[in-house]
């Protein structure tokens, strides 16, 4: 009873060996393998009952266990090279009474590819039970869980994040102004290797173009008159080792184009002034909402710039393709609206959520925001009225299929969106380049809806 009892124990450890660990092997203390299981030994294509008794050198390529057993320490989360790909594995002494008689080698993840999703799993499962876990200093504000929508775009999006945050590889996220480009490359950064290392922002429409080079790669001491002393950092060196977003790329001027694109690929910046070069390892994260492959046909954007940048597009739907989402946009906004102003507003009437489910939102998920937070403070009630609303909100009519012709629709619609352009631009001109139609064209819409 006490021998079958005894086989049986041995037979139980060994498949929960088999079980607990995809790979494992366990050598004596002079490296020659006592015990490896199944998993391993189709892994290395070699026939278990060979292998025991074999030094391990002669089974696993660029194996360290013979030395741990010598040696008696310990290496965990080594990387070993074996038959064409990285693991990660680990090796333990196995020490008893204070003499080590053999060592214990596991392999945790077959090649680096696993850890690296892994790693984004774990980071991603931390954003979540604590929001705050982020280092303020490296310039990250969102996480993955800060972009909402249950659409199905937005959760393709959201996933395609997770899989490609570990690379290093470029991204260029497409979208219209307000889509939320910016919260996308925050993730992006936050869920890679370099979560710890800086996340800069440059926004390349907002700094004057005799500026943007000094601001991208900094100047010596005496550049330039008004130089600063001791010289300055630019962005590619600040970015070092982490993430660059160059918001806004459509903007950049064509000269500076060519010594961005110069920068990339050869991972090296020389400051103004300066004698020679830095070098930077900086992953490049871009958005813009400008038509690029237009701009590159009018020879205003570089092509080979584009392809560089361009290796992983990602295009945000605007708003008004997110109709699903809405509600549940207007509802996080109104909680984050209520906080902020100390009213206590708990929803919105339906005529209001009718009404926001028909406005075109040419600005976004950015508008939507503003225009709950402007109806907070102009609501008498613990709900948003279709009176509370901005009047160009207002004016919106809700279409019933039917009740007007498509042409009618259609101008009626076209009318509201340049009234409302010129109202949100100073100028005739910003407007029609954000509506994405020529002067021309702008003054011939003013005329025939006597908007002039």
């Amino acid at each position: 009873m006490n021998s079958l009892l005894s086989k049986v124990s041995i037979e139980m450890v060994e498949k929960i060996l088999e079980i607990a660990y995809e790979w494992l092997v366990v050598v004596d203390n002079e490296g020659y393998i006592i015990y490896i299981n199944v998993n391993y030994c189709r892994f290395l294509e070699v026939d278990r009952r060979e292998a025991i008794g074999k030094h391990v050198t002669e089974v696993i390529e660029n194996t360290r266990m013979h030395l741990v057993a010598s040696s008696g320490k310990e290496e965990v989360a080594d990387l070993q090279y074996i038959r064409g790909n990285y693991m990660i594995a680990n090796r333990i002494p196995i020490v008893v009474e204070d003499q080590v008689i053999g060592a214990l080698g596991t392999v945790i993840f077959r090649d680096t590819s696993e850890w690296m999703q892994m790693s984004t799993h774990v980071k991603n499962m931390m954003s979540k039970i604590q929001s705050y876990i982020q280092d303020i200093n490296n310039g990250v504000k969102y996480t993955l869980e800060d972009i909402l929508g249950g659409a199905l775009p937005i959760q393709e999006l959201k996933e395609k994040v997770k899989m490609i945050a570990p690379s290093d590889i470029s991204v260029l996220i497409r979208g219209e102004s307000g889509t939320g480009k910016e919260l996308f490359a925050h993730s992006i950064h936050q869920l890679s290797e370099r979560s710890q290392q800086p996340f800069i922002k440059v926004n390349c429409a907002a700094i004057p173009e005799h500026l943007l080079e000094s601001e991208l790669f900094g100047y010596e001491e005496g550049a330039f008159t008004g130089a600063k002393k001791g010289g300055k950092k630019g962005k590619f060196q600040l970015a070092n080792g982490g993430t660059l977003f160059l918001d806004e790329i459509g903007d950049m001027p064509l000269n500076m184009q060519a010594k961005l694109l110069r920068t990339l690929q050869e991972g090296e910046v020389e400051p103004i002034g300066g004698t020679k070069t830095d070098s930077v390892d900086v992953r490049i994260i871009a958005a813009t909402n400008r038509p690029l492959e237009k701009m590159m046909e009018e020879k205003r954007f570089r092509e080979d710039l584009y392809y560089r940048i361009n290796v992983v597009p990602f295009q945000i739907p605007p708003l008004r393709d997110r109709h699903a989402d809405i509600q549940l946009l207007a509802q996080h906004f109104i909680e984050k609206s209520s906080s902020k102003s100390g009213k206590r507003m708990i929803g919105f009437e339906q005529d209001v959520l009718d009404l926001f489910c028909s406005y075109s939102w040419p600005g976004n998920i950015r508008e939507l925001e503003n225009v709950i937070e402007a109806s907070t403070y102009l609501s008498n009630s613990k709900l948003i009225t279709r009176e509370s609303l901005p009047e160009y909100i207002q004016s919106t009519s809700i279409y019933k299929v039917g009740s007007k012709s498509l042409k009618e629709i259609l101008e009626e619609t076209e009318k509201k969106i340049v009234a409302q352009s010129l109202q949100q631009f100073s100028d005739k001109r910003s407007a029609a380049k954000a509506l994405g139609i020529s002067k021309s064209s702008m003054y011939e819409k003013l005329n025939k809806y006597d908007l002039l």
